[in-house]
């Protein structure tokens, strides 16, 4: 079975079909920019551009990297434009796409979603934190395998700052850091306070730096739980919202 997955980022618009049995893509993805301002609008025609390039015609799972709630109203928009508060994203997207079935996520969830099913968190019982780095922090809490929805663990204060400001991937861009000085300096203490108030026993780290995750985690010590990268990596978004969207 098939499903279509769009995961909607800070810096860029990425989607692809997706194979439900095998939890991976049916083809490969393709990406488009997110624009700047990432407005409703927008970002709705960067979607439209990534369905309409395999001319799908089916139903679509789509990630909103903020907090979604009832499947379609956005609460947060840290990494986009403002006026998607208050928007009834489901209906937005859903007549720019021709009226096709559209479902709403947040973005981590969808992350974490599909990990708990195909990936690193498979089969995990206990707290399982999926946390991705990227333009922002994106966070999914698991206990026992349920989600724990829209946490937003990014927003956590560290050293006086949003903690995604600090040790988020972009935030490493921005300092022009060095992977290891930012994996001491900066996503070590994040997983120390973030391990302080929730003592999981795995954490998974996703977003585009599960793909070199050699470069930084060997540097991350004094963390009791144990820490893993993604192994869907950037692609767990995508496959979480087409999980979402066929019901999973």
């Amino acid at each position: 079975m098939q499903i279509f997955g769009v995961d909607i980022g800070g810096s860029g618009i990425k989607g692809a079909p997706v194979d439900l049995d095998k939890g991976d893509l049916a083809q490969e993805r393709h990406k488009v920019l997110t624009p700047q301002p990432a407005t409703p609008d927008g970002v709705a025609d960067g979607v439209k551009q990534v369905v309409d390039h395999f001319g799908w015609k089916g139903p679509v799972g789509v990630t909103f990297p903020g907090v979604v709630t009832d499947g379609a109203t956005i609460r947060t928009a840290a990494n986009v434009d403002d006026s998607w508060i208050d928007t009834d994203a489901r209906v937005l997207l859903g007549e720019r796409l021709g009226g096709l079935p559209v479902t709403v996520v947040n973005d981590a969830d969808a992350a974490g979603v599909a990990e708990m099913s195909f990936g690193a968190g498979r089969g995990r019982r206990g707290t399982v934190i999926m946390l991705t780095f990227g333009t922002g922090i994106g966070s999914a809490v698991f206990v026992d395998g349920v989600l724990v929805p829209n946490t937003e663990l990014g927003h956590l204060e560290l050293d006086g700052h949003d903690a995604e400001k600090r040790a988020s991937s972009k935030a490493r861009e921005d300092h022009d850091m060095t992977w290891e000085d930012w994996a001491v300096h900066r996503v070590r203490r994040y997983l120390a306070h973030v391990e302080m108030l929730f003592s999981p026993e795995l954490f998974i780290i996703g977003g585009g730096v599960s793909r070199k995750s050699q470069k930084f985690l060997p540097h991350i010590e004094g963390i009791k739980a144990e820490i893993v990268p993604a192994q869907l990596q950037n692609n767990a978004g995508i496959v979480g919202a087409a999980m979402r969207a066929a019901g999973h």
